[in-house]
């Protein structure tokens, strides 16, 4: 079947960069563009009118944590200084012996309720992305049960990823006195990265070729040298991209100088594993950052000589007092910036703005992280990081994964006048301007709804999660706090 789509503004494609076409007409043939341009004079089945709208490539999330957040909540405008603003190890680090209670990241195969609460988190995270224009998106290494149930829906609702368990030689947790404890078993890891590997080999094209498999080593200072080896192994022998959390936190960045005498980055190179499908999470805290008084300046240069690619998560990172520093010294280095929500919200427009905003702020400049730079990010600079070149762009040849935004910013006033609808969606707009998704040729989402998913619903089981979390945190918090010590009210409650 012969489909035609004419749209207001095309985000067109042509030479290896995007383009901006008006009043343009994309045709598309089963699961492939066929055809963008001004005009189109061949014969189409269907036409689909996107008038005063923008049509534009499917947003790429590069990086992704499952779930419904709920213990992110309680370390909203609070946490602890000895963190050093990363928040994973404020929701997920409990007492020595102890489990994180109530999130399903950390339950057990088999544990009561445990099939619900990861239909649960499987259903809102994929649903909350496609919801937002994101086609294809790289989950970050949770454990086998939760990369199953986002199979199963990925499936169900059409959408794209790249999915296999995570892996790593134990993690942190909080000894007598709630100080931070690594705990390290190198055979965990190898396990982890044989389990990862046979789930691959199952799954890898799963969905009709929508399904394809990452290798994620959850951190570079839990993994060991080992495991990063025969990590780069496998995937040199099956081409398969990689990504882990790395040049990422001040422990993180101390405890592996300490321990390999060399940045996050550099002991990256030492293994090979530097490469443009290596997806870098954050990236942030590399020895060029005045932050880290780092006197040897040159992971940076070293990551722009291997195009290595980098997730970006503006919003998560600022939540926590961080930013890039700066996203014109990335681009300028060479390193591919794509962009991830990380945990919430999973909207990559209102994290493009973030991004924009954030990158002029560091780089005392309103020339640097344009409009247009951003949206290449969260497309382009996505599709690089895994390796396709038939994604993130409109373009003959490519993939019909592409979504249709609304201008009018459903009904409001908000956009106001536009001239440029790229850099007025990234001013201007939010996810819920996305009005239709197609994936593989196939419209999964159509005027802001999907078949098949009750928001309502989700939002009500989401809710309920999240107090039996809160509720729970007493149990496994390293210094035994109760949800309200841990992130007390804004105001003080009615008496």
């Amino acid at each position: 079947m012969r489909t035609a789509i004419k749209a207001g503004w095309i985000v067109g494609h042509e030479k290896g960069a995007h383009t901006l076409i008006r009043n343009g007409v994309l045709v598309y043939e089963g699961n492939k563009i066929i055809h963008v341009g001004q005009t189109f004079e061949g014969r189409v089945d269907e036409t689909l009118d996107a008038t005063g709208k923008l049509l534009a490539p499917g947003f790429i999330d590069t990086h992704v944590h499952s779930g419904h957040r709920a213990s992110h909540r309680l370390i909203t405008d609070t946490g602890r200084p000895i963190y050093y603003g990363q928040p994973f190890l404020e929701i997920s680090v409990p007492k020595e012996g102890k489990q994180v209670i109530g999130d399903v990241r950390y339950l057990k195969h088999g544990d009561a309720g445990a099939d619900a609460a990861v239909r649960l988190n499987a259903t809102f995270t994929v649903a909350e992305l496609l919801r937002n224009g994101v086609t294809t998106f790289v989950e970050f290494g949770s454990q086998l049960v939760i990369q199953d149930a986002l199979l199963a829906e990925v499936t169900r609702l059409g959408t794209r990823a790249y999915l296999a368990p995570g892996y790593d030689c134990g993690r942190w947790v909080g000894d007598e006195k709630g100080r931070l404890k690594r705990v390290v078993n190198e055979q965990l890891g190898l396990d982890g990265l044989r389990t990862a590997l046979e789930w691959i080999e199952r799954n890898d094209g799963a969905a009709g070729g929508r399904i394809k498999g990452i290798l994620v080593p959850r951190e570079v200072e839990t993994s060991t040298i080992e495991v990063l080896r025969r990590t780069v192994e496998a995937a040199d022998r099956l081409n398969l991209p990689m990504a882990t959390h790395a040049a990422y936190s001040v422990i993180e960045f101390y405890e592996t100088v300490r321990e390999h005498m060399m940045t996050p980055i550099e002991l990256l190179d030492s293994l090979g594993m530097l490469r443009p499908t290596l997806n870098i999470g954050h990236g942030n805290f590399v020895s060029d950052t005045p932050n880290l008084n780092y006197s040897v300046k040159r992971d940076l240069e070293m990551m722009g000589g291997a195009r290595v690619s980098i997730s970006h998560c503006p919003i998560n990172i600022a939540r926590r007092a961080r930013t890039l520093n700066d996203w014109q010294k990335y681009r300028e280095a060479g390193i591919n910036i794509s962009l991830g929500s990380d945990t919430y919200p999973r909207d990559m427009i209102m994290n493009m703005r973030t991004a924009s905003y954030m990158g002029k702020v560091m780089a005392h400049s309103y020339f640097a992280a344009t409009g247009g730079e951003v949206f290449e990010a969260a497309t382009l600079g996505g599709a690089k990081s895994v390796g396709r070149e038939d994604l993130g762009r409109l373009a003959p040849g490519a993939l019909a994964d592409m979504i249709i935004i609304d201008l009018s910013g459903r009904d409001s006033l908000r956009y106001g006048p536009v001239r440029d609808p790229v850099k007025s969606v990234v001013e201007c707009g939010v996810g819920d301007d996305v009005d239709t998704v197609i994936v593989d040729g196939k419209i999964v989402m159509q005027g802001g709804k999907i078949p098949g998913v009750d928001f309502g619903a989700l939002r009500a089981e989401a809710q309920a999660a999240g107090e039996k979390v809160w509720a729970t945190l007493p149990d496994w918090d390293p210094l035994g706090r109760d949800a309200e010590s841990a992130c007390p009210w804004c105001y003080p409650m009615a008496q």
